[in-house]
């Protein structure tokens, strides 16, 4: 099987399973995605909160417990985050995909091309690619990984506000407040972050189910065991269809 070695495109021969996803990948993955449900409904709910105060005061704690889990779901994200650079380090060439699309390959770009027209129904086939496709790893550049580290430090900036500026918390994020100038600045760019990240999984999740039944190649059953498996035959290149 002739594969491009910058962008992963299957160019032809015959096709065989691959092994792609290691298992420090795959299981990144699905905590990620765990962490990510608690943390967008906790944080909806920090935003809009639930009327806690009813029967006696003294025994309601309801905010503070949904405050204290989007805090423990936040360093857990972290935690993750920081373990997958790592493994972007030392793991495969399909661990880097989204830290490091390949910009400077014209061959990506063209790619890039061909798998939009694909995506807005001017093709009728999508090339086959062995780990994520170009529009895909810059969408996860640029709303996972990006967006993963604004919601980061601006988590982190508010969680110090709440300790005050003589504490270690904000000698380490008060930096945060301060390039934003107030409090409210931070609050109002998290909460936005939280739906940009929100987003990006719901388009995530459509387009992953819709390869999975339309594309040539498996999709959730890579994520799950490490293994690109392709349905049927490559074209070779010059010969698929427009």
């Amino acid at each position: 099987m002739r594969v491009n070695h910058v962008t992963g495109e299957v160019l032809g021969g015959p096709v065989k399973s691959i092994y792609v996803y290691e298992a420090p990948v795959r299981f990144w993955h699905w905590a990620m995605a765990f962490m990510m449900v608690f943390l967008v409904v906790t944080g909806y709910l920090i935003g809009a909160p639930l009327p806690s105060n009813y029967g006696d005061t003294w025994n309601e704690y309801l905010m503070g417990n949904i405050r204290m889990i989007h805090f423990i779901a936040g360093m857990l994200f972290t935690v993750l985050f920081i373990v997958r650079v790592y493994w972007a380090i030392v793991g495969n060439h399909h661990a880097r995909a989204i830290f490091i699309p390949p910009v400077w390959s014209l061959s990506w770009w063209g790619g890039m091309i061909r798998q939009g027209m694909y995506y807005l129904f001017l093709k009728k086939k999508s090339p086959e690619w062995v780990g994520h496709n170009p529009l895909a790893q810059i969408a996860m550049f640029a709303m996972y990984v990006v967006g993963s580290v604004l919601i980061i430090i601006t988590g982190f900036g508010l969680y110090a506000q709440q300790w005050g500026w003589d504490t270690g918390w904000m000698r380490w994020f008060g930096w945060v407040t301060v390039l934003f100038g107030e409090p409210q600045t931070v609050r109002t760019v998290h909460h936005l972050l939280m739906y940009y990240l929100g987003i990006f999984a719901l388009i995530h999740m459509y387009m992953v189910f819709r390869e999975d039944v339309m594309g040539g190649t498996t999709q959730l059953s890579t994520m799950t065991n490490g293994v690109r498996m392709f349905k049927e035959p490559v074209e070779p290149q010059g010969k698929r269809q427009a």
